[in-house]
């Protein structure tokens, strides 16, 4: 893969702070800058995936929600669902704390 090169300025105590950063991971300067070139790079891919998915997901959603055909669970079913769920996870907490 050809190479080139990537200068710029920095101050003199951020260099050397960098510098010894990358001493104490037994990697140069240069090293540890490709890593963490790289790293920005997957991070920024990763979350523009998210981003993606994401935004598909709300998409579908609003789709969903404007169809009449999508079942609808009425609203106190919900509640008296979660109280269920949620009366149970008591009673089991308190039984791993008797």
């Amino acid at each position: 893969m050809p190479q080139t090169t990537f200068t710029f300025r920095v101050d003199d105590e951020l260099k050397a702070a960098f510098s010894e950063s990358a001493k104490a991971q037994d990697r140069t300067s240069a090293q540890l800058l490709r890593v963490l070139m790289r790293e920005s790079i997957q991070r920024q891919e990763e979350e523009q995936a998210h981003d993606r998915w994401f935004r598909g997901e709300v998409e579908q959603g609003m789709r969903e929600a404007d169809d009449p055909d999508v079942p609808r669970i009425p609203h106190d079913d919900v509640r008296s669902n979660w109280r269920r769920q949620r009366a149970e996870l008591v009673r089991r907490a308190g039984a791993k704390t008797a």
